[in-house]
């Protein structure tokens, strides 16, 4: 039976002006859901939205307090960034990737966002006529919208059917255009949380060095691969990283999901450094400046963005940086809640008809972790997102991700233990319902 009639759905898109929820953004699915717990009072089991639900690290809160305490809010930052957030974030890059990238190239960004946006930026005009980014997909989709404010283009492929030895030939047929700039993917993957394995990256490794391309590699999730214990620093096992295979990268580091610092929006680029040091005639025309890349990011494309990041979250950053790095707090076991969450959520799912969508890596069953996928039976994404709805539960349809398979995601991050109960009824019933 459904919670939600079809009618009162129908007035809720209606009255949000929302076109078409099939391909409904994650903003208007959330803007659903809160629209029909507000009309009935009903809560919804939230999946919409990939929003940190752990405590805040109070470490990073009392850092920020005594850099404020100290005075740091009087001056303006400097645009590429503050020394301790510097260090800290080039030692903490090799405590758990194993990879060294001096401090002047790790530089701090108002969140991954504004990472992606200035090195799209900075991407499309290094090399004239060598200007279109590709995502291997499925992907976040605000990084396409960005693409869309700065008039970029770009091409895409569902990585479903290219993982292992297949994916060289697929990138090669992708590359072999010659105007493919950088390429982008998050590991573990929002949405699917399939995790790109060592052949994979370094497959893409050699093919960014042979094609003169950039790898804008998201780790907002870091080391959340929870099959691997990554938590211990200067130890293997490692984060996988395609740092090992090129020297054409740039890693995004984010706050916002390692120690829920998600309402400050602080994370880090950390570039290569002969990434970092290269010189690009076309920039220096651009900008009228020395057309080195990594100077040119910081002073004439992030600074212009943002003017800095805020100084005292920068000393939080670097707070929580360090202890992780020392081994005084480990994120990973913090973040571990969200693997549980995963597991009893998808038994849920897969006992009452569902299949999880993208099921595994290369060589074993992909993880639990922040996201996964599900399907049912023959339904579209945006069937089923719809028929989910009417059952109090809201996610997004992959469609809106650059995949081409049908389902949805699901994220955990909003998972109560008082809603899991909810959740197996609904799932019952809405099996019942769709035999």
């Amino acid at each position: 039976m459904k919670i939600f009639s079809e009618e009162l759905v129908e007035q809720a898109t209606q009255e949000l002006h929302i076109a078409d929820l099939a391909h409904a953004t994650i903003g208007e699915v959330l803007l659903v859901a809160q629209y029909l717990e507000q009309k009935t009072g009903i809560p919804f089991i939230r999946m919409d939205q990939g929003s940190p639900g752990l405590p805040v690290n109070r470490y990073g809160v009392e850092a920020e307090k005594a850099a404020l305490d100290r005075g740091v809010g009087s001056q303006y930052p400097a645009a590429a960034g503050v020394p301790e957030l510097k260090v800290e974030a080039s030692r903490f890059i090799k405590a758990f990737l194993n990879v060294d990238i001096s401090p002047r190239a790790c530089v701090p960004t108002v969140g991954s966002v504004a990472g992606s946006y200035g090195s799209f930026i900075a991407c499309t005009q290094r090399i004239p006529n060598k200007n279109k980014i590709l995502f291997i997909d499925p992907g976040f989709p605000i990084q396409k919208s960005q693409l869309r404010v700065i008039g970029a283009e770009w091409v895409e492929f569902d990585i479903y059917k290219y993982r292992g030895d297949a994916l060289r030939a697929k990138l090669e047929e992708m590359l072999a255009s010659g105007d493919i700039t950088a390429i982008v993917y998050s590991n573990p993957n929002n949405p699917a949380w399939i995790c790109l394995e060592e052949c994979e990256l370094k497959i893409i490794g050699e093919l960014a060095t042979l094609y003169d391309v950039i790898v804008l590699e998201d780790l907002a999730y870091f080391c959340m691969d929870f099959r691997r214990d990554l938590g211990h620093p200067f130890e293997p096992p490692y984060a996988p990283t395609v740092a090992r295979y090129t020297d054409n990268y740039i890693l995004m580091l984010s706050s916002s999901k390692i120690f829920s610092y998600a309402g400050q929006r602080m994370a880090l680029i950390g570039i290569s450094d002969k990434l970092f040091d290269r010189h690009y005639p076309a920039l220096a025309k651009r900008y009228n400046d020395a057309g080195v890349f990594g100077q040119t990011l910081i002073a004439s494309i992030l600074y212009m963005i943002t003017s800095g990041c805020t100084a005292s979250t920068q000393y939080a950053y670097a707070e929580m940086l360090r202890l992780a790095t020392d081994g005084e707090i480990n994120f990973v076991e913090d973040t571990r809640e969200y693997a549980r969450r995963a597991e009893r959520m998808k038994r849920i799912f897969t006992e009452n008809g569902f299949h999880i969508v993208y099921d595994h890596d290369v060589t074993q069953p992909v993880g639990d972790g922040f996201f996964f996928t599900i399907g049912y039976g023959d339904m579209t994404g945006g069937e089923l997102l719809r028929e989910l709805l009417y059952y109090g539960v809201s996610s997004i349809s992959l469609s809106t991700t650059g995949s081409e398979q049908q389902g949805v995601r699901a994220c955990t991050s909003r998972m109560r233990d008082d809603l899991y109960e909810i959740m197996e009824q609904r799932m019952q019933a809405f099996h019942q319902d769709h035999k």
